[in-house]
């Protein structure tokens, strides 16, 4: 099981949201390359990072960045928001991207995902935003009326590197993850799944790595020393 570090860029600067909301943002650094730096020092073999200026206009806005991350680091870079043509999951993959993370088109387009998994196996992640158990998109700007299980069991045998639960009321609110939705989601796939959002302690740590998961993303807990990467994985591979 991976714990893996988030990095979310927004405006070329390390930010958390609350929820999801781009009124309600924290700065934690200047410097994401430095950033993935630390965190691969710190363990990290895969990390996660969201292009959210990419997620709010349907296009990756912070490729330079990226690109310097992963040329900086050995640990494996996995990157969403805005990847909504091929065009530019092989622009990324170009750029030294291990892993692509695919939501919005989808959501809309499920036989293009189909289609985008299979034609790049092992580097295409589904990403599953949460609210109210729908599926939310456009940089969880809109909430579909589709229903998040729907989705991942409509997409289950498309051939996806893994799947990425977040449920957006936990994200970056440091309440606690959302386990039961989780655990309900892994139940159902057979696709690796992903925890994403509220882990705030290392007992929310230990809560999800008794489930039958990958792994989980860990964000704000990080940046605010509640949760230590280090013992996070030593946490996980008891």
């Amino acid at each position: 099981m991976d714990v893996i570090p988030a990095i979310d860029i927004r405006g070329g600067r390390c930010v958390r949201l609350f929820q999801g909301r781009y009124d309600r943002e924290t700065v934690f650094g200047e410097d994401p390359v430095a950033q993935a730096r630390e965190w691969e020092a710190q363990g990290a073999r895969l990390i996660h990072v969201v292009d959210l200026d990419g997620a709010r206009e349907g296009r990756p806005v912070n490729i330079d960045v990226v690109g310097r991350m992963a040329a900086a680091v050995e640990a494996a870079i996995e990157v969403g928001g805005g990847v909504r043509t091929n065009e530019t999951i092989e622009t990324l993959l170009a750029a030294g991207v291990k892993r692509i993370v695919i939501g919005t088109r989808a959501l809309r387009e499920p036989d293009w995902a189909r289609v985008v998994a299979q034609g790049h196996p092992g580097r295409v992640v589904l990403g599953l935003d949460a609210r109210d158990g729908r599926v939310a998109a456009q940089g969880w700007t809109e909430t579909s009326d589709v229903a998040v299980l729907d989705l991942a069991r409509d997409l289950d045998e498309a051939g996806f590197a893994a799947i990425i639960y977040t449920n957006i009321a936990r994200d970056g609110a440091m309440t606690g993850p959302d386990v039961e939705g989780t655990r309900g989601l892994a139940e159902q796939v057979t696709t690796p799944v992903i925890a994403s959002g509220g882990i705030a302690s290392l007992a929310n740590v230990r809560a999800l790595a008794g489930l039958p998961i990958a792994g989980m993303i860990v964000g704000r807990s990080l940046y605010e020393g509640t949760v230590s990467l280090p013992e996070a994985i030593r946490v996980v591979g008891l």
